[in-house]
């Protein structure tokens, strides 16, 4: 996997670092002024909104909390079996036959593992993972107000296997559009749909994913979703069904961490769709502003 961001970009000032990673990924220089795209407005909000109402989006155990309180009773919330920084602390911890390990303060990073874990291995395994900086290389702001640390959490689906990503776009508390994503730790594909589950012609840039039929609990999904994002201009909610339950997945304030190439017309639907803070569109640096 390329280096992100390069290592050549990390002397140049964060503003214009992120302007020429950007221009790298979708082949043009960020707009100075109005954003009017939905890859515009990402890149916006990465590089000027600093609002309290972020900083938890990118902090798992935060996430869970937000799920628990904003959907309760419309989904199920993974369970937390250990957190902390030393995964020696695992050796006494009576963990299930699966479980997933992941850093609560970054992303990309995921283990499964099965019934009592050999600490040493895992020591080595994770190995820098508490101590990352990862918001140094995405500039994406909120992951540097996470709780630097690791957690262990209940695994989602059968053996072997990951459920289908329920990716739900929510504009102002309407959700408007889910994403289908299978095969996310092999042959990543997509298929996208509208709220009425009306298939859409484009794919987030991934190869177009097998048909997927119209959810029975369809209403539930959008309803779960918009909950947990309650309060937001914009924000993907990412849901899971398994064993004929949804299950919270994450919050993501940075889809594709503002760089996914999006076909133009998606872009610029999904940017008529949303509407940033007034002073965030026009470019003004936020209190706290880094």
């Amino acid at each position: 996997m390329e280096e992100f961001p390069p290592p050549w970009t990390r002397v140049l000032p964060s503003s214009l670092r992120r302007a020429r990673v950007y221009r790298q990924h979708h082949g043009r220089l960020p707009p100075r002024g109005e954003p009017r795209t939905f890859t515009e407005k990402l890149h916006r909000r990465i590089t000027r909104d600093r609002r309290p109402l972020l900083a938890p989006t990118c902090d798992k155990l935060a996430m869970k909390d937000a799920f628990a309180a904003r959907a309760h009773g419309l989904l199920r919330v993974p369970e937390t079996y250990w957190a902390g920084t030393d995964v020696a602390e695992l050796a006494g911890v009576d963990l299930p036959d699966r479980w997933v390990l992941k850093p609560n303060h970054s992303c990309r990073r995921v283990l499964v593992g099965e019934g009592r874990p050999d600490v040493a291995d895992l020591a080595a395994r994770t190995a820098g993972w508490v101590a990352e900086r990862y918001w140094r290389k995405s500039e994406e702001w909120a992951y540097r107000c996470a709780r630097p640390g690791l957690l262990v959490e209940e695994h989602v689906g059968e053996p072997g296997q990951s459920p289908a990503d329920l990716k739900v776009l929510v504009f102002d508390g309407v959700p408007r559009l889910v994403g289908v994503h299978t095969g996310r730790h092999g042959e990543h594909r997509a298929r996208l749909y509208t709220a009425g589950w009306e298939p859409l012609p484009w794919t987030w840039g991934y190869p177009p994913g097998p048909d997927a039929p119209r959810p029975p609990d369809l209403p539930e999904l959008l309803e779960a979703a918009a909950a947990a994002a309650a309060g937001f201009d914009m924000l993907r909610v990412d849901l899971y069904r398994h064993a004929g339950q949804l299950w919270a997945g994450e919050l993501t304030p940075y889809p594709g961490a503002g760089l996914s190439r999006l076909e133009p017309d998606l872009d610029a639907l999904l940017g008529g769709w949303w509407t940033l803070p007034a002073e965030v569109a026009r470019g003004r640096p936020r209190r706290g502003a880094v």
